[in-house]
């Protein structure tokens, strides 16, 4: 016996641009979010055991980098909520432009630094390095000009402005 696939939602099945933006600001939204709250538990408090084991320097270089993966976090989640609000018509596609807006860089992350610390803030620092870098290609995108006829392109950017 063969069990039917679930069909894909509404919008989904064909393809549409705008639900699929939705659903990875979305699936973003909540991977940020919960990058959040593990970054948070950890620095916080189950780090602290394993930072006072490092050597001086070390343990400046796990602040540091704790500062950096808050950083990340909180302007991945500050673009995100952006598009959400995008996305439910408060927000005018020009004004998600304005470069108050858009994610900016992040701290670099100290590569030979975070080989030298505990496995779990090493994993948490590349996983919001890899994060901001994935949103950053989606705030990039925004200024690409979508491909197709002369027209689309002139009411896309017509959309922007207005």
């Amino acid at each position: 016996m063969t069990i039917p696939a679930d069909p894909a939602p509404p919008g989904l099945a064909s393809g549409d641009p705008v639900q699929v933006r939705r659903k990875l600001v979305g699936s973003l939204y909540v991977e940020a979010m919960v990058l959040a709250d593990e970054a948070r538990a950890y620095f916080d408090t189950g780090g602290r055991e394993e930072r006072a084991m490092l050597d001086p320097l070390d343990r400046v270089g796990f602040s540091c980098e704790s500062l950096k993966v808050t950083t990340r976090l909180m302007h991945v989640i500050a673009w995100l909520l952006t598009q959400r609000a995008l996305d439910a018509g408060e927000l005018a596609p020009r004004d998600a432009l304005d470069p108050s807006r858009r994610l900016g860089s992040a701290p670099a992350v100290d590569e030979p630094l975070v080989r030298a610390l505990p496995p779990r803030a090493a994993a948490l620092i590349v996983a919001s390095a890899d994060l901001h870098r994935r949103v950053a290609l989606l705030d990039a995108a925004q200024d690409e000009v979508p491909a197709g006829s002369p027209a689309r392109a002139l009411h896309a950017r017509l959309a922007m402005a207005f």
